[in-house]
């Protein structure tokens, strides 16, 4: 497909011995110097897909990046994606000439702007740290000649979108430009147009549409008992990696405390965590030191931990495709996963709007359905999980009770 040789030994190494379809269908057209608009939900290859043909064709300069510019920069909406996709390229480039960095929020901006100093090939950002770095002369992009903006509407949904109009007019006019997104909505098509020439459209695997390999279900409840809950399903399978998501920061923290008080090994990653506290309890997550990861949609997307065998969303989200987003996060490298949702009365709507995002009901599997919405913690208890049974004995243990008399403390 036109891969440097030292790149497609590294990547022959990793496993990687067959193209995905975004990555067959991108990786000419990158090669070829064309822009690219590839929608692909997350879990589809997309760094390959844009990382191997765009590492190749840096290496051909032959020669080192001035000091304070990158010749190819990288735009993530998130410190976790951002991570992951620097992880990928250094392993793509290992044994290359080529120097990748990453900059992001929470680390150290003299550092970073240090290291920017003696220039990089591969910049990879997240939009704000990189409006700092430029506003202190870190970095000039005038010699940036590849753009790639990755889960692009994310970087919008977050409200980047004036940060990228003020980094575009800051890059040469002659650049290649690939933009990447699970969805398409009105400001993206703006986006595009403003952004890319005469783009090759590439889209694999319809927004909207959860991984086949990835077994669905919704389980009714109470919100003073999603906990409890919470607490038989992680029972029945000790030992396997679950991601747990919640929608606020002080609500994971909450429900995350209470996990660990009732003998799980557990850790919460939010927007509120440094840098450092987020990159510790990922890396606590992947060896296995811990096995329930507690997180808001910070780590929805980017997050590419093979293990993960469970996803419970703990609170439905407010943004239905973010559902697709969350549960990506299992049935990853071949591996069959497992989502679970609770919806709690309350939350009826927003169930109703996932499936018609999706286009398809997702399996009842526990709990009655409500006949109409109705408070938060007026509904059926639905405290039977699958097949419509609590195990044996968790239902009368102290942690349902301490749950049920405060049905507001694990409120997204």
């Amino acid at each position: 497909m036109g891969i440097d040789h030292r790149i497609n030994a590294n990547i022959a190494a990793m496993g990687l011995t067959r193209p995905t379809p975004i990555q067959e269908q991108g990786i000419p057209a990158v090669v070829q110097g064309r822009d690219v608009l590839g929608l692909a939900q997350t879990g589809t290859g997309k760094t390959a897909a844009f990382g191997l043909p765009m590492l190749t064709r840096l290496i051909r300069y032959g020669k080192k990046p001035e000091p304070r510019t990158c010749r190819a920069l990288i735009l993530a909406p998130t410190r976790e994606l951002a991570t992951q996709i620097a992880a990928n390229i250094d392993a793509y480039a290992e044994g290359t000439p080529i120097r990748s960095f990453r900059v992001v929020g929470g680390a150290s901006i003299n550092v970073q702007t240090e290291r920017l100093s003696r220039g990089v090939d591969v910049l990879i950002a997240t939009p704000g740290r990189l409006i700092d770095l430029i506003e202190r002369r870190a970095v000039d992009l005038r010699e940036t000649t590849y753009l790639v903006l990755d889960e692009a509407d994310q970087m919008l949904d977050i409200g980047f979108i004036h940060a990228l109009r003020r980094i575009a007019k800051m890059l040469p006019r002659e650049r290649q430009t690939l933009l990447f997104s699970a969805t398409m909505p009105k400001l993206m098509s703006e986006l595009a147009d403003t952004y890319l020439t005469d783009p090759v459209r590439v889209a694999v695997n319809p927004p909207g549409q959860a991984a086949k390999k990835i077994e669905q279900g919704v389980h009714f409840v109470t919100q003073g008992d999603k906990a409890t809950l919470l607490a038989e399903y992680l029972a029945r399978h000790p030992g396997e990696l679950a991601m747990v998501f919640g929608r606020t920061k002080h609500g994971s923290d909450k429900l995350a405390r209470l996990l660990e008080k009732w003998g799980f090994a557990v850790a919460a990653i939010h927007g509120n965590k440094s840098q450092g506290q987020r990159e510790r309890a990922l890396e606590a997550f992947r060896r296995g030191d811990t096995q329930v990861l507690v997180a808001t949609d910070v780590a929805a997307r980017g997050l590419d931990i093979p293990e993960v065998a469970h996803v419970y969303n703990y609170d439905l989200p407010n943004v239905p495709e973010n559902y697709v987003h969350r549960i990506g996060r299992t049935a990853r490298a071949g591996r069959d996963g497992r989502a679970v949702a609770f919806c709690a009365p309350a939350e009826l709507g927003e169930l109703r709007a996932i499936e018609k995002a999706m286009k398809a009901p997702i399996p009842v599997i526990g709990g009655e359905v409500p006949v109409a919405p109705v408070a938060p913690g007026r509904g059926q208890s639905g405290r039977g999980s699958m097949g419509g049974k609590p195990m044996d004995g968790m239902a009368n243990k102290r942690p349902a009770r301490r749950a049920s008399r405060r049905p507001k403390s694990q409120r997204g």
